[in-house]
């Protein structure tokens, strides 16, 4: 033979013969093979054994006494679903196959029943046995692919949620700032372009973080068109999480639509600098700076609105200190920062 198929980390084969030198042979076989093997010699050790969950079981025919099939049977009713253990049984030429089989299927409902007739070639062994690990492999494969599918539903739903809270709430944002249905429509579609922007760069980082550099040319980028270039954003290339990301992107429409209606984008000449970078101190710190200039004379509002208030509060929970807002003569700034790791998911 050219070598083991299996690693012994993959699975391993209970051997049950409790007379002659059968297991002691079959261990010694197995082991050149590099196959781990345990081999119950009492019924005693039966259940102890099944207990470790073998990936095949080899049992030879003296070995089925009442105990055993009772403890086998016990064993493979308790499989998951995805689960059919293996099961080689060991015959002497002149034992009743039809008989035995038929007893087996009653006995063990869910066993994957093998016959080899003694004496078995070494070669017919080795390789059924190396056959039915690699079957025992397969189905775990399955199992994982149906336990990710489950895991992947599960995220799916939760994200679903998450996406729908995130409109709801946008919507209640929108509804209470707007005066007329146009207003309203036009805002809503803005915010939610925000959103679907921040998505469109996390499924293309093909991950939970994405790029920071990324998430702000595409909430920036309808608004730079025609050659005009009067958002300008610079910074390191981070990475963020993906619910830093959204925050931060929806914060940023709320100061460019800010910046349209009252600010610096409301002049022909107006224009907006975002700029961010990491400090290197004790801890790394990030942070993150709004500036507007070229706009109107800025006056600092008697009251605070709504997207103040969420830009302050939705900041602070990304970067864990509430932002500073400057209403300068010549023009609005909001600057925030904090620790770097609060953005990442690492």
């Amino acid at each position: 033979m050219n070598g083991p198929l299996i690693e012994s980390t993959l699975d391993w084969v209970l051997v049950l013969a409790p007379f002659r030198k059968d297991a002691d042979y079959i261990t010694a076989l197995l082991s050149e093979q590099k196959v781990e093997v345990k081999a119950g010699r009492s019924d005693d050790e039966v259940a102890q054994l099944l207990s470790l969950s073998p990936g095949v079981i080899l049992i030879a025919h003296e070995a089925l006494n009442p105990r055993v099939l009772a403890s086998v049977g016990e064993h493979l009713a308790l499989q998951p679903g995805w689960s059919e253990v293996p099961t080689l049984v060991l015959l002497e030429r002149t034992a009743p196959i039809s008989r035995i089989r038929s007893q087996l299927e009653r006995s063990w409902p869910k066993a994957r029943l093998l016959f080899h007739i003694r004496p078995v070639a070494r070669l017919e062994l080795m390789n059924s046995i190396q056959s039915n690990l690699l079957v025992r492999l397969r189905q775990r494969q399955v199992r994982d692919a149906m336990e990710r599918e489950t895991e992947l539903r599960l995220e799916l739903n939760h994200r679903i949620k998450n996406i729908l809270a995130s409109v709801t709430s946008i919507f209640r944002m929108t509804r209470r700032g707007a005066t007329t249905v146009d207003e309203l429509a036009g805002d809503f579609t803005g915010r939610l372009q925000a959103l679907s922007s921040v998505h469109t760069a996390v499924f293309e980082a093909n991950g939970e973080d994405v790029s920071l550099s990324s998430m702000v040319e595409l909430t920036v980028s309808p608004y730079n068109s025609k050659g005009l270039n009067r958002i300008r954003a610079r910074g390191p290339n981070i990475s963020i999480s993906r619910d830093a990301a959204t925050t931060i992107a929806l914060c940023l429409h709320e100061l460019i639509t800010n910046a349209i209606k009252y600010g610096a984008l409301s002049q022909d000449d107006g224009f907006v600098d975002i700029v961010w970078a990491v400090s290197e101190e004790n801890e790394p710190v990030a942070s993150l700076q709004w500036t507007e200039a070229g706009g109107p004379d800025v006056v600092e509002p008697t009251r605070q609105g709504y997207g103040t208030r969420y830009i302050r509060s939705a900041l602070a929970s990304v970067f864990g200190l509430v932002p500073e807002m400057t209403f300068a003569p010549d023009g609005f700034r909001c600057s925030v920062a904090g620790a770097l790791s609060r953005l990442s998911t690492k």
